[in-house]
């Protein structure tokens, strides 16, 4: 009788070993870019950098928020092999005393043939005024064959780190003018350096990144 039970135990135990190894949730890593994908989405903002530096005795970064979401479903027509997804984001920066500056930028993210991300960055229709290009905003849908490439900035591939995934995607502008965007995407914070400068010199008020802290998923 023991026999027989240790058996039948022995046998229950194989078939949770067998169901375990097929089943696709536990068998199954998630990709490089389907893990970005998880990181660039939500609400992230720099609290706690601001209220760090007003607490030793000076602020030298705006506030600033992101709020990033799947856009995909608010392009009609969108073809079925666009391979990637597009998010837009609503970018709010604001220095003390100053009404706060309102950026949205659309971006694609495509996939490479060897699974990185690449960053293309979009051109919004200047019909759209900007406080109106919003997640929110069930109005502000796109046409796929609307969509340009920024004349400007150059696709750029993230590399993926132990920190998370990273990029820099420097940019040559007319008169002198050049424009660097440096980041690290992660799971819980971004660090973005967004500088300008003009003939070599930096006009981008601050010399550190932005530290954003995930608020919201």
């Amino acid at each position: 009788m023991i026999f027989t039970v240790r058996m039948t135990s022995l046998k229950f135990l194989g078939l949770i070993c067998v169901i375990a190894a097929c089943s696709p949730k536990m068998n199954t890593k998630m990709s490089d870019f389907d893990l970005y994908k998880t990181y660039i989405q939500g609400d992230l903002d720099n609290k706690e950098q601001i209220e760090a530096e007003i607490k030793a005795g000076k602020q030298i970064h705006p506030y600033a928020k992101h709020v990033n979401r799947l856009f995909d479903g608010k392009i009609k027509n969108l073809p079925n092999n666009y391979n990637g997804f597009y998010i837009l984001e609503e970018s709010y920066y604001t220095y003390p005393e100053k009404p706060t500056e309102i950026k949205p930028y659309l971006f694609w993210f495509e996939k490479t043939e060897s699974g990185q991300v690449k960053l293309h960055s979009l051109q919004i229709p200047k019909a759209w005024d900007k406080k109106d290009v919003r997640n929110d905003n069930p109005n502000f849908m796109l046409e796929y064959k609307d969509l340009r490439e920024s004349p400007t900035f150059k696709p750029a591939i993230y590399t993926r780190t132990d920190k998370g995934f990273y990029i820099k995607a420097p940019i040559d502008l007319p008169n002198g003018m050049k424009f660097t965007l440096e980041e690290t995407i992660s799971k819980d914070y971004f660090e973005v350096m967004e500088s300008l400068e003009k003939d070599g010199k930096l006009l981008t008020p601050y010399t550190t990144p932005i530290m954003y802290k995930r608020i919201k998923r």
